[in-house]
């Protein structure tokens, strides 16, 4: 009679001869483009892309704590970087998937980058964190530009 100890016994059995024979297995008849050292179709729009999710998250957590000493003169900045922060992430995701919908989106970034730079590029001559980001975006606008 088998119970839930015996299944449990002949499937890790299973599994002790099993894994080892897969594991020593030969994968590189489907070794990946990226592993191969080839770079991606889109690596421009997913460097530039992921550069200005860094730049933004450095410049939001700036913008905080202007607003946490009561300066929120960042406030639209702010906003800006907010907005950049998802369209960015989600080019950088359908440039790296290489999807079908990945020139839509760059439009869309292309929008949302050139505004967040223009914003940002007000306040660059005294934030560090703000420059860094406008250059990110304008750097990701001209990819997206290029795309």
């Amino acid at each position: 009679m088998l119970d839930r100890r015996n299944i449990l016994s002949i499937f890790g059995a299973v599994l002790c001869t099993t894994l080892p024979a897969m594991a020593a297995e030969d994968h590189s008849a489907h070794m990946h483009a990226a592993a191969a050292g080839a770079a991606p179709a889109n690596k421009k729009l997913i460097d530039t892309a992921s550069d200005c999710v860094k730049a933004g998250q450095a410049c939001i957590a700036h913008c905080l704590q202007s607003f946490a000493a009561g300066d929120a003169s960042l406030a639209a900045c702010a906003k800006s970087v907010d907005q950049m922060l998802s369209v960015c992430a989600t080019l950088q995701k359908l440039a790296s998937a290489g999807s079908d919908n990945l020139a839509g989106m760059a439009k869309v970034a292309l929008a949302v980058c050139e505004a967040c730079e223009k914003e940002c590029r007000k306040h660059a001559d005294k934030h560090d964190t703000c420059k860094a980001c406008a250059d990110a975006c304008k750097a990701c606008a001209d990819a997206c530009r290029a795309a």
